[in-house]
């Protein structure tokens, strides 16, 4: 398990001064303040005690209700799981379906913790490509390739995280007809999914009509919580029970204030996160007047928080770059690679800096770039 190439960068630019911080896709909006003060009431009123594994019950259906609501998805409370994070909810639920020795297939370029937690559950991630040539969208041919008898589950992640990419409705479909005909499950992280700038997000879920697709989401990043760790897993009976039975021995519940702070987060009006979706749209169109005009942004981002940039002209390694462009233009960037291979010579930006140090970061990467 390589160090995380985004706390390097991180740690590197935190001895120096006057950076620009476009490595760490944390939210720069605060979170709403009904959301705080539920919070506090709700330590006031006692829920200061452990919940029960899988969430509060009133959580558990609030959750279930907004799937219906939001997508038309029918859900049983039972099916949700409430964890500390989407990343935790992820984790045990790679934990509860893939078993030593067992392949995983990862996104590449995708968030580098898939590799890990399937690397803990002692199974072998196999990273299949996406390439900015295809909009970073999956080939089902190409995952076809990679199909072996040990293999279990696949793994998406739309809108994604490094690249933008919101997969269409067809894709979503192509994927989960394909794990289908191979018997295998999907773990369809959806965290991003009320950030979307254009076109729209399909759940894989619609297209599930036998248990195989756990869907994980979470408040971090749609109401500016990260830091209030909160997240869900909604899957098959039987994965449900398992993950809900991991969360005792490994986090035993979520913090029961923040769990009352989610049920507030649901009853706001759209119109809030309909706000932050805006300042975030207008970042990439922003960062994209830069970069494009440059050839430095081959895939305007539809979703999500960041923009992958392409480097290569000035070489594969994106550790060097991204070192190279915090010593010389101190913007702090994370490194491509640290997705996977396909991201050599390529640079991942978070769009959660204000808009002027965003542009003033954008600017100072075309400077370096040569390209200006």
């Amino acid at each position: 398990m390589r160090r995380s190439g985004i706390r390097e960068i991180m740690e590197l630019a935190s001895s120096m001064t006057d950076v620009i911080h476009l490595e760490v896709g944390d939210p720069d909006l605060p979170t709403p303040a009904p959301i705080v003060e539920a919070a506090h009431r709700a330590a006031l009123d006692g829920y200061t005690r452990y919940t029960p594994n899988a969430g509060l019950p009133s959580l558990r259906a609030a959750i279930a209700g907004r799937l219906r609501d939001r997508h038309g998805l029918e859900t049983s409370p039972e099916a949700v799981v409430v964890t500390p994070g989407a990343v935790c909810a992820l984790a045990t639920s790679v934990l509860a379906i893939v078993d030593p020795g067992e392949e995983v297939l990862v996104p590449d370029p995708g968030w580098p913790n898939y590799r890990s937690m399937v690397q803990l559950a002692g199974g072998r991630p196999v990273p299949y490509p996406l390439r900015a040539e295809t909009g970073y969208l999956p080939d089902p041919a190409g995952l076809e390739r990679l199909l072996t008898p040990r293999t279990k589950l696949l793994v998406v992640n739309t809108p994604a995280n490094p690249t933008g990419a919101l997969f269409p409705e067809e894709v979503v479909r192509q994927l989960v007809g394909w794990a289908r005909e191979h018997d295998l499950y999907v773990l369809s992280d959806e965290v991003y999914e009320d950030f979307v700038f254009r076109g729209v997000h399909v759940p894989a879920r619609r297209f599930d009509p036998d248990g195989r697709v756990v869907t994980v989401s979470g408040f971090s990043k749609t109401y500016a919580m990260t830091g209030w760790r909160l997240g869900y897993a909604v899957a098959p009976p039987e994965v449900a029970a398992v993950v809900s039975r991991l969360q005792e021995p490994l986090v035993s519940c979520a913090a029961a204030p923040t769990q009352k702070a989610a049920e507030a987060a649901l009853c706001l009006p759209d119109q809030v996160v309909d706000g932050m979706r805006e300042r975030y749209r207008g970042r990439v169109e922003l960062a994209a007047g830069v970069l494009e005009p440059a050839g430095l942004l081959p895939v305007r981002p539809a979703g999500a928080l960041y923009a992958f940039v392409d480097l290569r002209h000035l070489g594969d390694d994106s550790y060097r770059l991204a070192r190279e462009l915090l010593e010389r233009e101190r913007v702090a960037t994370a490194p491509g690679e640290s997705f996977g291979a396909e991201g050599r010579g390529r640079l991942r930006l978070s769009l959660t800096a204000d808009e002027a140090a965003l542009l003033e970061g954008c600017r100072r990467i075309v400077r370096f770039a040569g390209t200006d």
